[in-house]
Formats: structure tokens, C-alpha cells, sequence
């Protein structure tokens, strides 16, 4: 059985086990085995780049590479082919470690816009698997339009990634990064149903792990149930300024291995470093 954990991001000025340069994602994977690709939201790196990381990983890395804003903010999915084409050329050095391509689409796109979901999903090369994200309210409030979206998704065997954010929203902000982060992130409910054989679940918690690790232990349930289904889900552990979310996704990691014995374990880090968090 194989649970996938990570981050938002490789790098982080609070993690001191950083070389100063060079190979920060090298050292990040002997650590957890997956990662967000969210700089990809921002820009295309370059062949090169995109083969310097495929370098630093092992074959069973898993990235979850975002797809570009012009793609899904500006065009929104609509006439995006040579945007898609160049996306796919620069990431392709990955090969296998493409876990998913992450359409993580904007807070206004609802279910009239489901025909330009399903007519780019139709478009995308069937050799790597899709993740959608939405964020209108009526795919979590309304059971028509969230059937509607799983239809859509079901055809191609695309899955709907949560992004968890009901610890976060649970209490007012108590620092300026929490207060940041409740300004910036959807506010929806909690959806912990799967579509594939890889679930993706996004979790944010909050400033104190402790609140964190406790708002987390639904999902420990659920990655469990999952294990057990066959599934092999990944998870992606966040917190306001995101300074422990490794040693936290390691946690959770390591509170699923205590309901099943069998899971394979994380990477151990080859150098050795304090990895508690308290």
C-alpha cells in the first residue's frame, strides 16, 4: 500500500536542512514523496529546468503540476490549445513523475462552464491523468451541479481535488498569516469522496499544529478507508506561513502507518536533523 505526502511548495526559508543552493528539491524528496507544483500557475519554466527536476527525484515521485492562469483564469479552458501545447512540451522531461495535471479553476467558474470543462478534459493527452479543483459554491451546495461535475470528470477519469479549509475558518485569525491566509483561500465545505484510484486531497491547517494534527484526523479516517479500497491517495499538508508543513505531512504519514502496518514507508532524509514539531 502506498500513501503519498508533501507540500506546497520544495523550498522554505524556515527549513535549515536546505543545501544554501543547488539541489533543494533533491533534498526535499528524500523527505516526502510528492509535491504542489504551483509555480507552473505563474509561469512555464524551461526544458531545462523541468529536467533538473526530474533529475533531483526518484521515478515514483509524484509532482502535481498546476496548470497555467492564462489556461484556466484568462482563457477558462476555452481556445488555450497552443498555451496547452508549449505546457505539456516543457513538462515532459517528468515523465512518470507527472502524477496529475491540476486545473485549479477560479471561484467564478460554475456549472454553466462545465461544457469548456469537458471539451478541454476531452482534449488532454490520455497518457497523463487530470485533477480538477473548483471552488463555486454551488458544486458543494447544490447535489445536481456537483453530479454534474463528477459526470464530467467520471468520462475521462479526471478527480476532484478538496482543498480542505474548514480548521482554517474554524475561530477568527490569531497572527498576520493566519488573517492572510483566511483573506486568500476558498471557504467551502469539507468533500472527502473519491472518483479514482488516486485521490488528491489538499488540507490547510492552522498556525498551531496541535489545532492542525486535530483537524486533520477526518482525513486519517478517510486515507485509511481508501488504503483499504486498493486506492493510493496523496496529500498535501498546509499551514499559514507553512514553515512545519513537512514534518506535518510526515506526521500524518506516520499516523496512517498506525492503522495500517503494511503502508510503505516515507524516505528517510540521508543526513539526520530534529524533524519534531514541538
Amino acid at each position: 500500500m502506498r500513501l503519498h505526502v508533501g507540500c506546497a511548495m520544495w523550498t522554505h526559508a524556515a527549513w535549515d536542512w536546505q543545501p544554501a543552493s543547488g539541489d533543494r528539491l533533491r533534498a526535499y524528496a528524500d523527505r516526502c514523496d510528492a509535491v504542489e507544483g504551483n509555480t507552473t500557475f505563474y509561469a512555464t519554466p524551461t526544458q531545462r529546468t523541468v529536467e533538473s527536476w526530474a533529475r533531483q527525484t526518484p521515478a515514483d515521485f509524484r509532482f502535481v503540476m498546476k496548470l497555467p492562469k492564462p489556461v484556466t483564469h484568462e482563457r477558462r479552458l476555452t481556445g488555450v490549445d497552443e498555451e496547452m501545447r508549449a505546457f505539456l512540451t516543457a513538462m515532459a522531461p517528468l515523465g512518470p513523475r507527472i502524477h496529475a495535471f491540476w486545473a485549479q479553476l477560479p471561484a467564478t467558474f460554475g456549472p454553466s462552464d462545465l461544457g469548456a470543462l469537458a471539451a478541454f478534459l476531452r482534449r488532454m493527452p490520455r497518457d497523463h491523468r487530470c485533477a480538477v479543483e473548483v471552488r463555486h459554491p454551488a458544486f458543494f451546495e447544490n447535489p445536481r451541479a456537483a453530479q454534474e461535475l463528477e459526470t464530467v470528470l467520471g468520462r475521462v477519469g479526471a478527480e476532484w481535488i478538496p482543498f480542505d479549509t474548514t480548521v482554517l475558518f474554524d475561530g477568527a485569525a490569531v497572527s498576520a498569516a493566519e488573517y492572510e491566509a483566511q483573506s486568500k483561500k476558498p471557504r467551502l465545505p469539507r468533500r472527502t469522496r473519491a472518483l479514482t484510484e488516486f485521490p488528491i486531497v489538499r488540507y490547510h491547517g492552522r498556525d498551531a499544529n496541535a489545532r492542525t494534527i486535530e483537524g486533520w484526523q477526518p482525513w486519517v479516517t478517510q486515507v485509511v478507508t481508501w488504503l483499504q479500497e486498493g486506492r493510493s491517495p496523496t496529500v498535501f499538508i498546509h499551514t499559514p506561513d507553512n514553515a512545519d508543513s513537512l514534518p506535518l505531512a510526515r506526521r500524518f504519514h506516520n499516523e496512517v502507518e498506525a492503522h495500517v502496518p503494511d503502508l510503505e514507508p516515507l524516505p528517510e532524509p540521508t543526513r539526520t536533523e530534529p524533524m519534531t514539531l514541538f
